[in-house]
């Protein structure tokens, strides 16, 4: 006869092993820089990234443009990354891949689009040629922030983390999975016994369990 102990069952070498500790950290890792990236990004977006001075009837004219007047490239992405760090917990196997894969792509985009807006006019040229009236009228005195390069940061981070899911994503938990934290699956409730039938106190006992259900 076979008896049921308390004691937990140690856990396997696949649950505790250097594979494992590696994929619990790149998945906080990759948490902390996606959702960190993608503020960054949105935040740096709003602030000013250029500044100038137009010619304009009565006088010169100071202006200045945010970073969703010159492009909003960044922020977009930031949005679509975020949704793709999301939707990793979602998908499984080759779908996991591509979604990373997209989250990498989206903080690519971003930084490469934030870099090129860094010494984007067209913008402040816009705004000359409306407040003047003259579509021939652009921006003289052209000065630039660290905006752009805050965003550019941005979108690094969001691509450190779609790198981490790609490469380690595989082994991260995925939502509603039937699994227990030990990742061991549920245990199935045994069959309730008929007393009336003594071919299942039998089995019931056999199989460690108490048939009077005490």
């Amino acid at each position: 006869m076979e008896y049921v102990t308390a004691v937990p069952h140690p856990r396997t070498e696949a649950e505790t092993g250097p594979a494992a500790r590696r994929g619990r950290r790149s998945l906080a890792v990759a948490l902390l820089f996606g959702a960190l990236g993608a503020a960054v990004a949105l935040l740096a977006s709003r602030q000013e990234w250029c500044s100038g001075v137009a010619a304009v009837a009565g006088g010169d004219l100071k202006l200045s443009a945010k970073g969703s007047d010159v492009t909003g490239v960044p922020a977009a992405l930031a949005i679509v990354g975020l949704a793709a760090l999301v939707a990793v917990f979602a998908v499984r196997r080759a779908g996991r891949f591509l979604v990373a894969a997209l989250l990498a792509l989206s903080g690519a985009g971003a930084v490469a689009a934030a870099v090129l807006g860094a010494d984007d006019s067209s913008a402040l040229d816009d705004k000359a040629a409306q407040a003047s009236g003259n579509a021939a009228t652009t921006i003289d005195a052209l000065t630039h922030t660290a905006w752009p390069y805050v965003a550019a940061g941005g979108g690094a981070l969001i691509l450190i983390a779609g790198v981490l899911a790609v490469i380690y994503g595989a082994a991260w938990p995925s939502m509603g999975g039937r699994y227990e934290r030990s990742g061991a699956p549920r245990a199935r409730k045994p069959k309730a016994v008929d007393p009336d039938r003594p071919e299942d106190l039998w089995k019931a006992l056999d199989r460690g369990e108490d048939p009077t259900g005490a």
